[in-house]
């Protein structure tokens, strides 16, 4: 079992928490989220929290916790806050740990950094999700080529929504990519109808070895 796993998107509000949540369950194992941006609703930690069936303490505090729901850069800065990637330093944990960047690949985290330079330097693998719909090939294709050009290990695709079997493959095929499962909009969603989404979903044997 791979000791940890970073989860990105090729955009926001794709449904990577709930895939996050979802995953850290089945794994039995960690979430961490280290940049919160937008607290008057209920954050990503405290949807996994609801929706993973974790016991207590295994979903991790944020390092920075945003008031503004903007890329983490700006909100910081609203804040008066610098965001120094030094202080991401992945955690000690006896079992694996999940993790949730904000927004896609290239959202920064300050004038300097990137979430994708902090990929490059934890090395860990990543696990890519995309919505189905419009615009998908695109987003995909052009994030795969982004973490490739970095040397970024990637386990494959998660899709999240309806089924589009042609874009699915053509993501595929383009990316010379795993398509490793959908995730299908869930009505009601809760921790029980998310995990036996995932559990129908997706083969998590190329998950769990990383690669």
């Amino acid at each position: 079992m791979t000791k940890g796993i970073v989860i990105t998107g090729t955009d926001t509000g794709i449904g990577k928490t709930v895939f996050s949540a979802g995953l850290a369950g089945l794994l039995d194992g960690f979430y961490w989220k280290p940049v919160q941006s937008g607290l008057d609703e209920e954050t990503d930690s405290e949807a996994v929290t609801r929706l993973s069936g974790l016991p207590a303490g295994r979903v991790l505090p944020e390092v920075y916790r945003l008031k503004t729901p903007l890329s983490p850069h700006r909100s910081a800065e609203i804040d008066g806050i610098a965001i120094e990637a030094a202080k991401l330093s992945l955690p000690e944990l006896p079992g694996p740990l999940i993790i949730e960047g904000a927004g896609g690949v290239m959202v920064p985290l300050n004038r300097q950094t990137r979430f994708i330079d902090i990929f490059r330097e934890w090395q860990l693998p990543v696990i890519l999700c995309a919505r189905t719909g419009l615009g998908t090939i695109n987003h995909t294709l052009l994030s795969i080529e982004a973490l490739r050009a970095r040397a970024i290990p990637l386990i494959g695709v998660a899709f999240i929504g309806e089924e589009m079997a042609d874009s699915q493959r053509t993501i595929a095929e383009f990316g010379n990519v795993r398509q490793l499962g959908r995730l299908p909009y869930l009505d009601p969603l809760t921790s029980k109808t998310l995990r036996e989404a995932m559990v129908s979903g997706f083969d998590l044997s190329p998950i769990a070895r990383g690669q």
